[in-house]
């Protein structure tokens, strides 16, 4: 051995360390070069990814500005997946909405016509004609006098002034479908009577609805994204179309308007429960591969939560994940041997932990799964249990409906009840009590 290290030379040992040298400054350029292109990318994407990895799929890169929905899938092939993630135990390890021993989101509906209904229908000039049950014909308003009381605690009680003083200068966006759109009508129900005339104002805007409370500096929004990532649903209007295809990791879109909010709370279920969707997920223009809606909806919750975890500073942003809102389509249910829905219903479901199958479980044990690879960085907003006690509080045949009725429709009056939305005022001014109550 130490013959070896007499005749050895001090040549290897440079060759090493100019190796080394060599190797860290070709490092160091390739990551100059990555962190220049990331800051461009970060000017003209708003700091948003440029894109969405997930080892299960992947779609090519193409110009989703300038695609023809209606021409996007010429042919259609089954898409296989693997059904472990369905039936797996949810993590649960999600931010939980608590404080305490107080659990919120366990309780159950007491009547209280004093300090309930929290403002009138009629008083609120941006009611919906869809939610707006009293002014289509309710002949009871029961439902409007009915507060979520919580085991063992109290729901911190609504103050508008002070919700507004959280909100001062900042910007609070509703995600996702029309039952987001519910809970964003009623927020700003809840608000808009405290401020001044002249001083609120609301804005249409696309796919975009603003609400500007101004001696505030701060603003209430609506953003019509019902699944979360693009696709052929997107206009807020014209979104009943015989098929549904998404671009399964594609978020950049609607990333660009939610990023600039200060609060989000996202919603996005139903959607998925209508058939089978077809996802721009191959190399072939034209060709589309057809999943059904829960393994479509884990791709699109995956790109969300790849953006939330890439993008979102829980200290300087606040996310909520509204879990799903029940419906009440057959009443069997909860009154075995009847035949209905929620039509004429006017009182709550008395029985502790009630769960009806308008809640699905394989769907939420998908949501609480992908939320718990979050952590921190999203609250979920538990109400699907508080809601599934209230099949009283849907608009049944009470709203304004925009397709034409049949005869034989108007003469049974379950064939098209309304048992999904939710009047208002009702069930989704305590989804926003909710809100109030952890912000």
């Amino acid at each position: 051995m130490q013959r070896w290290m007499r005749k050895k030379t001090h040549f290897p040992l440079l060759a090493f360390f100019f190796s080394v040298f060599v190797v860290a400054s070709v490092l160091y350029i390739e990551n100059t070069h990555q962190i220049q292109e990331q800051k461009e990318a970060a000017t003209t994407h708003s700091l948003f990814p440029t894109s969405v990895s997930f080892s299960s799929h992947k779609i090519k890169k193409r110009d989703l500005g300038s695609l023809d929905w209606s021409k996007a899938c010429i042919t259609t092939r089954n898409y296989t997946t693997h059904e472990e993630w369905i039936s797996s135990t949810p993590k649960s390890n999600q931010q939980k909405l608590n404080q305490g021993s107080c659990d919120v989101f366990s309780g159950s509906w007491v009547f209280d016509n004093v300090s309930h209904p929290l403002y009138n229908e009629a008083d609120c000039p941006y009611m919906s004609d869809q939610l707006a049950c009293l002014k289509h014909g309710r002949p009871d308003s029961t439902y409007q006098k009915r507060r979520w009381q919580p085991h063992n605690c109290n729901l911190k009680r609504w103050n508008a002034i002070e919700m507004l003083e959280k909100l001062r200068g900042k910007r609070l966006m509703f995600v996702g479908d029309s039952l987001n759109r519910g809970q964003w009508i009623s927020m700003i129900c809840l608000l808009q009577s405290v401020i001044p005339d002249g001083k609120k104002s609301i804005t249409p805007n696309a796919a975009l609805t603003i609400f500007r409370a101004e001696e505030y500096n701060a603003t209430v929004e609506f953003y019509w994204a019902p699944l979360l990532v693009e696709s052929n649903s997107d206009d807020p209007v014209n979104h009943r179309l015989d098929d549904r295809i998404i671009a399964p990791d594609s978020v950049l879109k609607h990333a660009s308007e939610w990023a600039k909010a200060d609060i989000l709370i996202f919603n996005t279920y139903l959607w998925w429960r209508q058939g089978k969707i077809k996802l721009l997920a191959t190399d072939e223009d034209g060709v589309c591969e057809e999943l059904d809606g829960l393994g479509a909806m884990k791709f699109a919750l995956e790109a969300w939560a790849d953006w939330v975890a890439s993008n979102v500073n829980p200290f300087e942003k606040r996310v909520f994940f509204v879990t799903m809102s029940p419906t009440h389509l057959w009443n069997r249910e909860w009154e075995p041997g009847s035949v209905g829905n929620c039509f004429n219903e006017q009182t709550p479901i008395d029985m502790e932990g009630y769960w009806g199958s308008g809640s699905d479980i394989p769907t939420m044990r998908v949501v609480d799964n992908v939320l718990s690879t979050l952590k921190s960085k999203v609250s979920v907003l538990n109400i699907t249990q508080l809601s599934e006690y209230r099949k009283d509080g849907h608009p049944s045949i009470y709203r304004k409906f925009w397709e034409t009725l049949s005869p034989n429709q108007l003469l049974n009056p379950v064939s098209y009840s309304d048992c999904i939305h939710w009047c208002l005022p009702g069930v989704p001014d305590v989804w926003n009590e909710l809100i109030f109550h952890f912000l």
